[in-house]
C-alpha cells in the first residue's frame, strides 16, 4: 500500500501577514528617503559636501508625518486582520513547504533575514538540522525514527547564503536521478543531515548556534559516532569554520569525531561583489543629493556584509558599522587542529591565468579566496595543495552537482 503523498504548499497563511509587515515597513522607509531627498533640495546645497540634517518643517514636515501616521494605522489594522486569518487558518496549513516556497524564503532571508530575525517575522528561518527538507527533533528516539538505520559516520551538509538544503541535490532534481549528497550516502556508508539557517544573519551568530546544535546531534545520535564530516557550500564554510572556533571554546564533544571539512567556493578572505557594494555606498554619500539613496544599499543583511572581508567572529563586527569603508580587522581563526582540510575552487576562465580566472573566479569567489590563500601569512590558511582543487569553466553554483566536483568529494571523504 502506498504512504499519502505529502502535502506542498507554496504559501502558508502566516506568510501574508509576514509580507503585510514587509510591505508597510517598505512604505514607511520609501517615505523617510523621498523626505530626505526633498529636505536636501530644499536646502540647495552643493553638489559635494553633507546633506542638510534633521526631518522636514512645517507644511512639508506636516505632510510627511501624515503621511507616516496613515501608514501606521494601515499596517496596524491590515496585522491584526491577517492574524485572526491566520488563526482560522493554522489548521489547514501544509506542514511541508513547497521546494519552491523553500528557495524564495531562502533568498528574502539572505538579503532581510537579520531584519526578519529581530523583527520576530514568521518569514525568519530558524536554524535546524533536517532530512527532506524536515526538520530532526534532536532526540534519541525521535532521530531513530526519523532516520532508518543510522550509521556512526555523520556526514554534514551546510549550505551558502540565500540558499537552502534543499539545493545540495538540485542536479538531481533536475534530472530526476539521485543527487550528490544522496549519492554520497548510498556510497561512502554514512548518514547524511543538513543543517538550514537564516543566512542573513551575522556568520559569528550562525556558527555559535551551528556549534550548539552540532553539540546536541552528537549526544543523542542513536548510535556511537565514530566519525564526523563535514561539506560546506560558499557562506556555509566560514559558518562551519567559525563553529568550530566557538565549539572549541566552549569545550564541546563533537569535535572529536570531526575528522574532514570540504570547503567549496568559500571566500574565506571575501567576496569583491561585497566590496564593490561597500564602496557604492561610499560613493552615494559623496553627494547631499545622493547620498538618501545610500539608504537601499543598507538594507542588505548582516551576513552579506560578513563575506566583505570574512568575518568569522563577533569582535569582528561588534562596535563598528558595518557600512563603513574599513580595512580588514579580522581576526586570524586557524582551521580545526586535527581535521583533514580540503578546498575547491571553481572558475569561469577555460585555464589557469587568463583574465576571468584572475578577474572574476567563479563569478562571486575568487580562485585564491576560495583556496584559503592570502598575503600576510597569518590569514593564509595551511590548506595542502594535493587537498586542493580547481575546476575551470564552472561558476559558483555549479559546484553543488557538478561530476568532476563529486569526483573529488567521494574520493576525500572516503579516504583513511
Amino acid at each position: 500500500m502506498r504512504a499519502p503523498a505529502i502535502e506542498e504548499a507554496h504559501l502558508h497563511p502566516s506568510d501574508l501577514r509576514a509580507l503585510g509587515r514587509l510591505t508597510i515597513d517598505a512604505i514607511a522607509g520609501l517615505t523617510r528617503l523621498v523626505e530626505a531627498l526633498h529636505h536636501t533640495i530644499a536646502h540647495t546645497p552643493g553638489i559635494f559636501g553633507a546633506p542638510a540634517s534633521g526631518p522636514t518643517t512645517g507644511i512639508t514636515g506636516l505632510v510627511y508625518r501624515s503621511i507616516r501616521g496613515v501608514t501606521t494605522l494601515v499596517g496596524a489594522g491590515l496585522d491584526a486582520a491577517l492574524a485572526q486569518l491566520v488563526r482560522l487558518l493554522g489548521d489547514r496549513t501544509s506542514s511541508r513547504s513547497s521546494p519552491q516556497r523553500e528557495a524564495v524564503l531562502a533568498a528574502v532571508n539572505g538579503v532581510l533575514g537579520d531584519y526578519l530575525a529581530d523583527s520576530g517575522s514568521p518569514l525568519a528561518i530558524p536554524m535546524r538540522l533536517r532530512r527532506n527538507g524536515c526538520p530532526l527533533e534532536l532526540q534519541k528516539q525521535a532521530l531513530a525514527a526519523a532516520i532508518p538505520q543510522p550509521g556512526g559516520k555523520v556526514l554534514v551538509f551546510v549550505h551558502g547564503l540565500c540558499m537552502n538544503d534543499l539545493q545540495w541535490d538540485r542536479s538531481g532534481q533536475a534530472s530526476g536521478e539521485a543527487g550528490q549528497s544522496s549519492l554520497l550516502a548510498r556510497e561512502l556508508g554514512c548518514t547524511c543531515v543538513y543543517l538550514h539557517y537564516n543566512s542573513g544573519r551575522h556568520i559569528s551568530t550562525n556558527g555559535r548556534e551551528f556549534a550548539a546544535l552540532m553539540q546536541t546531534l552528537i549526544e543523542q545520535w542513536p548510535v556511537p559516532v565514530k566519525e564526523v564530516a563535514i561539506v560546506a557550500h560558499s557562506m556555509g564554510g566560514l559558518i562551519a569554520r567559525s563553529a568550530c572556533h566557538y565549539g572549541a571554546i566552549a569545550g564541546h564533544d563533537w569535535l572529536r569525531p570531526l575528522r574532514k571539512l570540504v570547503f567549496l567556493g568559500t571566500p574565506h578572505h571575501g567576496a569583491p561583489l561585497e566590496r564593490g557594494g561597500n564602496w557604492i555606498d561610499l560613493l552615494l554619500g559623496v553627494s547631499p543629493y545622493a547620498a538618501p539613496f545610500a539608504r537601499l544599499g543598507k538594507i542588505r543583511s548582516a551576513g552579506i556584509t560578513d563575506l566583505r572581508y570574512g568575518n568569522l567572529l563577533d569582535e569582528d563586527w561588534k562596535e563598528r558599522d558595518r557600512f563603513e569603508h574599513p580595512v580588514d580587522r579580522r581576526r586570524p581563526v586557524p582551521l580545526p587542529e586535527g581535521v583533514r582540510c580540503y578546498a575547491i575552487a571553481a572558475t569561469t576562465g577555460k585555464q589557469a591565468g587568463d583574465l576571468q580566472d584572475r578577474l572574476l573566479g567563479d563569478g562571486l569567489v575568487p580562485v585564491a579566496s576560495a583556496l584559503g590563500r592570502h598575503a600576510e601569512p597569518g590569514l593564509s590558511l595551511p590548506i595542502p595543495r594535493t587537498r586542493q582543487w580547481v575546476g575551470h569553466g564552472m561558476s559558483h553554483l555549479d559546484l553543488l552537482g557538478h561530476p568532476a566536483v563529486y569526483k573529488h568529494l567521494r574520493r576525500w571523504l572516503a579516504r583513511r
